[in-house]
């Protein structure tokens, strides 16, 4: 039975596919930061579960042990802990920004960090790392949520050349909306009584909603492809994009070039 260890793993994503590996004969070690809201993953079949803050070194390195010491082998690491944040750059806030860093980020880098070590002494393993299609295209008031998964693309592929000798491999995967949760726990700024603003954070969040509720069947194919992934690690670093939505704007992004892009993303935006 192999074993893989899922961040995140509460609700959501993390949750499904926690519950897929597990009903698909893998072992999931499940983390989160808090087993109360994440019943529905502890009491599942083939589950361990551990509390882990991505965004906490000391949490990481606290779990990190537990885990080690209960499971002899992990072959697999997927980095899906993440949250949203919706935003003016002009009435961000300072500690926001950096949760949303910390979590989105900086946590994908000290997971990575913590099980390096775990599997150079293994001599195998695999990081998949959950980055979106907003690692790939820009969209409006994405600005931080944005920029943290383009962070994720960037430091997975960099880290991927330092661990091709040791059998490791990196994957980074990019989906759209899924039919969870994530939108309505987004977290979104006011906007300041400006009434451009007010237009534009009204027609993303119906545009956002209006496409999570039409892409009924895209979970299942999430935790397939994850499950996919996990069993056919590549040597080299790959990206795997999921769904219509994600696979649609990056092929229009990478066929027309940013400014062409740029003026039908404003178009539908503004009008």
């Amino acid at each position: 039975m192999k074993t893989v260890l899922i961040t995140g793993a509460s609700s959501g994503i993390g949750q499904q596919t926690a519950k897929y590996f597990s009903q698909n004969g893998w072992h999931v070690i499940a983390t989160m930061t808090c087993f109360d809201h994440g019943k529905d993953t502890v009491g599942l079949p083939n589950v361990s579960s551990y509390i882990m803050d991505v965004s906490c070194s000391e949490s990481i390195e606290s779990a990190k042990a537990k885990i080690i010491a209960n499971h002899k082998t992990i072959d697999v690491v997927i980095n899906n802990a993440g949250i949203g944040y919706r935003s003016f750059v002009e009435l961000s806030e300072d500690e926001k920004i950096k949760t949303i860093v910390d979590v989105n980020w900086l946590g994908v880098v000290k997971v990575c960090r913590a099980f390096i070590p775990v599997f150079r002494e293994q001599r195998f393993g695999q990081f998949i790392n959950i980055s979106s299609i907003a690692g790939l295209v820009n969209l409006p008031l994405g600005s931080f949520y944005h920029s943290t998964k383009k962070a994720v693309e960037s430091f997975s592929e960099c880290m991927s050349y330092e661990l091709m000798e040791f059998n490791i491999s990196v994957s980074t995967v990019q989906f759209g909306n899924a039919p969870t949760a994530f939108q309505s726990h987004v977290v979104k700024s006011e906007t300041g009584g400006v009434p451009s603003y007010e237009r534009m954070m009204q027609k993303i969040t119906g545009i956002l909603h209006k496409k999570t509720k039409k892409n009924t069947n895209l979970t299942p194919k999430i935790t397939q492809t994850l499950f996919g992934i996990a069993n056919n690690p590549r040597t080299n670093f790959t990206r795997y994009t999921i769904g219509f939505d994600a696979n649609a704007m990056n092929f229009l992004r990478s066929r027309l070039g940013y400014k062409l892009f740029n003026r039908i993303i404003r178009k539908s935006v503004l009008g």
